[in-house]
């Protein structure tokens, strides 16, 4: 399902409590079609990617178990 222009506009993106600051950051929004949309901070006009809420848990889920980092 793609999300009209009015709907990209209005989305509310922000970045982790523990993002350095520095710019280099991913922020996420929720569409209104549920889906957990992602983009690169310093690129905000750009591409950005949407996954289901369960995809995106599991991948949070999986960074704060360090599981990436073995």
């Amino acid at each position: 399902m793609s999300l009209t222009s009015l709907e990209v506009r209005d989305l509310q993106w922000r970045t982790s409590r523990r993002s350095a600051g520095n710019g280099a950051c991913v922020e996420v929004a929720a569409p209104v079609n549920g889906q957990i949309a992602v983009r690169d901070s310093k690129n905000p006009g750009g591409a950005w990617l949407r996954y289901p809420p369960q995809s995106w848990q599991a991948f949070i889920g999986a960074v704060k178990s360090e599981h990436f980092f073995d």
